[in-house]
């Protein structure tokens, strides 16, 4: 449960607290205690807390928790959960107003309810648009900086500031911008449509998804991007490492590019068992595979 507490500047009007597990906020349900998690109330109060942090002081980001693998020894600095950083609104037209705590799967019904249409892949994503915009997050074919119109970010100090499209480099899985700042909402533009139409589509596709991955088990989405011309999974089922496994750390036995915790596994075991598969597929198949998740934090 979230509590009020002395937070680092008096400004602040949001929930801290200290030496929290990142396991419960993961969605590997791995990671040891971060020294400080603060829950902003909103996009101001996030700049506030920011203005009055000390210097130098490590910074993690945290939406769903997806796509991050936190290190047993935990995160020697602040995570900024950006559960608060919710606001969702239609704007203009087609356009939707999103902040970067909204869950994608969040964003593509919004807009589906309200014939914005196009956005249906967001549903296959399991981040937040924070984490989207971060990696030019996709699926089915989709990708997020396709309807990025503007985006919102903060830096050190707190600054708030609109940015164009322009002024990011943005590809596979991959987006660089102006350095020392993140994202915290973005606008978004999507085509008039039909919204009966799109919800039937996000529901044919959560269903494909169901069918394709192994639902309702602790990952954190797909582990590797796939290298140009082919995919990942393909690559690490070709290389016979369906069901390997480190300690608690299983790759599926239904889709090869997710690693599964199994009910106990460590932190140290995903990462050695990420290793292990990138090796594997270098040898065997000659291409060096790329992680999609990010690693962070100490070892014990």
């Amino acid at each position: 449960m979230w509590v009020m507490a002395e937070p680092a500047t008096a400004r602040f009007r949001g929930e801290i607290r200290s030496d929290e597990p990142l396991a419960r906020y993961t969605s590997w349900r791995v990671g040891g205690p971060a020294r400080r998690v603060c829950r902003p109330a909103d996009v101001d109060d996030l700049a506030a807390m920011l203005a009055g942090l000390p210097t130098g002081e490590p910074l993690l980001w945290l939406g769903l928790g997806s796509n991050l693998l936190v290190r047993d020894g935990g995160f020697a600095g602040t995570v900024i959960f950006t559960g608060g950083l919710d606001r969702l609104e239609c704007t203009g037209e087609t356009g939707v107003y999103a902040q970067a705590g909204v869950a994608c799967p969040k964003l593509a019904r919004f807009a589906a309810r309200n014939a914005r249409v196009g956005g249906e892949f967001f549903a296959g994503i399991p981040g937040t648009v924070g984490g989207a915009l971060a990696m030019n997050a996709g699926a089915w074919g989709g990708e997020t900086w396709e309807h990025v119109e503007r985006v919102q970010t903060v830096n050190r100090e707190g600054r708030l500031r609109w940015r164009e499209p322009g002024d990011f480099e943005v590809g596979y899985r991959h987006v660089h911008g102006p350095g020392g700042e993140w994202f915290v909402a973005a606008g978004l533009a999507f085509e008039a449509g039909d919204g009966e139409a799109s919800r039937a589509r996000i529901r044919a596709l959560m269903a494909e998804r169901a069918e394709r991955q192994p639902m309702g088990q602790a990952s954190c989405g797909s582990v590797f991007r796939n290298p140009p011309g082919d995919h990942a999974a393909r690559l690490i089922e070709a290389c016979g490492l369906k069901g390997e496994a480190v300690g608690g750390a299983r790759v599926s036995d239904k889709h090869a590019n997710f690693i599964i915790n199994t009910g106990d596994a460590r932190a140290a075991d995903i990462e050695a068992l990420i290793e292990r598969v990138r090796a594997t597929v270098a040898d065997r198949a000659g291409v060096e595979l790329q992680t999609e998740v990010r690693i962070v934090g100490e070892a014990p």
